[in-house]
């Protein structure tokens, strides 16, 4: 068993922003703790600096029992590495220095074999050995097989990024949830898993005896795991934590009847100073013309200086306001017309049209192609004209497939990506891509931009670079620039995975009113609610269309 004790934690930005006051919190033997609160509160500067990648100004970290992290980013890696590059990340370090040491020996091997080169290959091996390296391939067996249907043997040098998001994930927590650390951080476990995944790790959450502090906003999950929810607030000198001591279910009763509670104690002191001031002007005046007064105007004085010092009750959190105008525009009647379309390898042929205006949720496991699906629209269909070029500077991957997928008149596809992956907007600040606009998008002055920053709670990290933001804040600056595009066919691949419970009904309400047509890839069961049409990829390979959303259906059955 283990622990976690966060004591006043703070931390201060680059620029002199503090951006975490005073977090204080526990994380009990056995707990299941969520930490909450709005994209770019500070919650993963906040783990990483539990994890000790980050140092803190102030304030003090202590924990028992061995930690287990899951970054942000599991379920987007793009690079070369490999399924066993990734097991190897969550492993605890012994494993991971062990296992570096021994690639270093197996590489010298490669080029010389003197006793000196063998002698190290040999104490490398050993370490392996008393690390605990071939205990944790066999774990590692157990994780490939029951999260990939493949042995380690077979899949430990196949590249990450031939792996769904999902599949990414689901690796990675298999190995943390079966593995020797006693104290788990999970930063957003439950994105890119599709429903049976996340059910899976409600699953998961709920029985292990390991101590769990993770963050995320999927609402169903923290109602169905969470025994306390830790709230990093808003605030203008910094933000602040907040813990509620039940679960999710009476977490927004707690936290309305808390702010109630601030605003009266707030009426108070607004009473009692207002009362104390008049006495002392009071005092004042009498002391004006009657020596005898001064005394009690000195004490009146000292009354009300002591009352200020003390300061008003602690000011109610700031809640943050996004507002998203996705404008779109009229286009002909059919937006998508698909014509035996067979994903290559995927699934199997079938038609689809896709009429102005609707509303679409494409449905399925994961790694059954809806992301091919889309990236292959997005690209402008089979044979895209060059009104249906994809908008933005990215670079799509073209997608292997059959038959015919055709975009109609005035048809713009703007795609969101699933892993926020923007190589075109790496290193450049929100302010500079706005500044400059593309070939799709017009620039905008400064004080434009930062407007349109502002409406997305954007403002204050305007002058940060766009890999620096928090996923939440990636999400929803890939949704502003969609906004700004012109994009009349809206291709969202998991668009609310990252984004807070404020973000994800902005994003809601601006779907509502967006002139256009929608297609997202989801696996969020309270965002598939607002769609007219279901198009479910099914584990026998076909694609058929349902009334209701779809969250059963299996692995799409083919060879690994």
């Amino acid at each position: 068993m283990g622990h976690v004790d966060v004591a006043g934690i703070g931390y201060e930005l680059p620029d002199g922003r503090v951006l975490l006051d005073d977090i204080t919190f526990r994380v009990a033997d056995g707990a299941k703790v969520a930490l909450v609160g709005a994209n770019g509160s500070g919650k993963t500067t906040l783990t990483r600096i539990i994890a000790g990648d980050l140092k803190p100004h102030s304030g003090s970290i202590a924990r028992s029992g061995g930690l287990g992290v899951m970054r942000q980013f599991v379920g987007s890696v793009r690079d070369s590495s490999t399924v066993r590059d990734l097991l190897l990340g969550v492993a605890p370090q012994a494993i991971q220095d062990a296992a570096a040491k021994l690639d270093k020996a197996e590489l010298t091997m490669m080029d010389a074999e003197d006793e000196k080169t063998q002698l190290k290959y040999a104490q490398a091996v050993s370490d392996w050995g008393e690390v605990g390296g071939y205990d944790a391939e066999v774990l590692w067996d157990v994780c490939t097989t029951s999260a990939l249907g493949v042995p380690f043997d077979r899949c430990r040098w196949r590249e990450v990024k031939t792996l769904s998001g999902g599949e990414q994930k689901r690796l990675a927590l298999e190995a943390l949830l079966r593995g020797p650390d006693q104290v788990l951080m999970l930063d957003e476990p439950d994105n890119y898993l599709d429903v049976p995944g996340k059910r899976w790790l409600e699953e998961q959450l709920r029985n292990t005896d390991k101590t769990v502090l993770y963050i995320s906003h999927d609402r169903e999950l923290l109602a169905n795991t969470a025994t306390r929810i830790v709230t990093v607030e808003l605030g203008a000198a910094g933000n602040t934590a907040w813990t509620h001591g039940g679960g999710f279910r009476t977490y927004h009763e707690a936290r309305q009847h808390r702010f109630e509670r601030f605003e009266e104690l707030r009426k108070r002191w607004d009473e009692e100073h207002a009362k104390l001031r008049a006495q002392m002007l009071m005092y004042k005046q009498k002391a004006a013309y009657n020596s005898d007064m001064a005394s009690r105007y000195r004490a009146a004085q000292t009354r009300l200086r002591k009352f200020e010092e003390a300061g008003p009750p602690q000011a109610l959190p700031r809640e943050q306001k996004v507002s998203m105008r996705l404008t779109g525009g009229r286009t002909g009647k059919r937006a998508v017309v698909c014509t035996a379309l067979e994903l290559t390898g995927l699934m199997k042929p079938f038609d689809l049209e896709v009429w102005y205006g609707e509303r679409v949720a494409v449905l399925g496991s994961n790694g059954s192609g809806k992301s091919h699906f889309l990236r292959l629209l997005a690209n402008g269909g089979s044979d895209p004209d060059i009104e249906h070029q994809p908008i933005g500077d990215v670079q799509i991957a073209p997608v292997a497939h059959t038959g015919k997928a055709k975009l109609g008149a005035r048809v713009r596809p703007g795609w969101f990506a699933q892993t926020h992956e923007h190589p075109e907007l790496v290193g450049r600040t929100l302010l500079e891509i706005l500044h400059r606009g593309d070939e799709h998008r017009e620039g905008m002055g400064r004080e434009l931009a930062s407007r349109k920053l502002d409406r997305y709670e954007l403002a204050h990290a305007a002058e940060q670079t766009f890999d620096s933001l928090s996923g939440g804040q990636q999400a929803r600056f890939q949704i502003l620039l969609l906004e700004l595009s012109g994009a009349t066919l809206l291709l969202l691949d998991e668009p609310t995975d990252n984004l807070d419970v404020e973000s994800a009904e902005a994003l809601e309400e601006g779907l509502d009113s967006f002139d256009g047509t929608v297609l997202a890839v989801t696996h969020d069961r309270w965002f598939a609610r607002g769609f007219d049409r279901h198009l479910v990829f099914g584990a026998d390979g076909t694609v058929y269309e349902s009334d209701e959303p779809v969250w059963d259906e299996g692995r799409v059955e083919r060879a690994r």
